[in-house]
Formats: C-alpha cells, sequence, structure tokens
C-alpha cells in the first residue's frame, strides 16, 4: 500500500538585514530577473548594491528560505536633492517564490526602516510596462504622483 504524498510545505522566510555574505547571490537574482534596457539610466551592479548597503540609513533586507535567497529589497535615504526622502531602488523575488507574499514584506521592512531613519516619505519608481510592481507598490501605501517620460535622441550614422 503506498502511503499518501506528504502536502508540500510553504517555505519558512525569514526576513534578515542584507550583508557582505549576501552579495553574491542577490547580483545572481538580479542579474536573472532584472530587463535594465527598460530603463536605460540605471544599471544592475555590485556598486549599485553596494550604493546601498553603504549609505546612511541602509534599508537593504534579504528574505531566505534556510540558506536560500528568495528575494531582497535595496533602499537607503536619500532620493536627488532631498535627503529627508528614502529610496527604494531595487526589490525582487525568485520566480519560483512570486505570489507568496515575500516581496510585500520586503517593502514594509525596507520603508520601516527609512521610516525610522528619519525619511518623510519613500519613493521608488515602475517601469510603465510592470504592472505588477505597481500592483504592489499600489497595495503597500505607495502613490502613483508624477509621471515622466524618457526622450531619447539617437546619434544619426
Amino acid at each position: 500500500m503506498t502511503s499518501p504524498a506528504a502536502p508540500e510545505r510553504e517555505p519558512e522566510i525569514v526576513l534578515e538585514p542584507m550583508r557582505a555574505t549576501h552579495l553574491a547571490d542577490v547580483l545572481a537574482l538580479g542579474r536573472r530577473v532584472y530587463d535594465t534596457s527598460v530603463k536605460p539610466y540605471t544599471s544592475w551592479s555590485l556598486s549599485a548594491v553596494a550604493r546601498h548597503m553603504d549609505g546612511e540609513a541602509s534599508a537593504c533586507w534579504v528574505a531566505l528560505d534556510g540558506d536560500r535567497l528568495a528575494g531582497y529589497v535595496l533602499g537607503s535615504m536619500g532620493f536627488d536633492q532631498r535627503t529627508d526622502w528614502g529610496n527604494l531602488e531595487w526589490i525582487a523575488s525568485a520566480p519560483e517564490y512570486q505570489g507568496k507574499g515575500i516581496a510585500s514584506r520586503l517593502v514594509k521592512a525596507c520603508c520601516a526602516t527609512l521610516t525610522e531613519a528619519g525619511a518623510s516619505a519613500v519613493v521608488t519608481d515602475v517601469e510603465s510596462r510592470n504592472t505588477a510592481s505597481a500592483t504592489l507598490m499600489r497595495s503597500n501605501g505607495f502613490e502613483a504622483t508624477v509621471s515622466v517620460t524618457l526622450f531619447v535622441r539617437r546619434s544619426e550614422p
């Protein structure tokens, strides 16, 4: 007689502040999920991660399933000339963990850290075709307030 299959367990995801030991996994996940060609003024790199980790009031968090990276968020104080605003710049969930509320938990952790550091507002930007991220941000209290169109003038051959 065959025993019934054990039910698939939901992962126990733990959030913790990002450390240097997480860098390789964070960079690998970023390369896996980001298409930086849609926002050519940004790039996904070690320096992008390091800027946030080294910044004042770092709000960088990882979501871990044991020792496996399920997601991360990178945030820090300061946005353009507004030193009193926090910036949630990068967030990602590994595809196999999407839809489990991990990104929302990361947004909340990042925003709480920035608020505790004195942020009067937290800003982020979402590429217009990224409806999943827009929904995530709206469900976590963000409102679309400013729309910017990137104009590109290509060089003629």
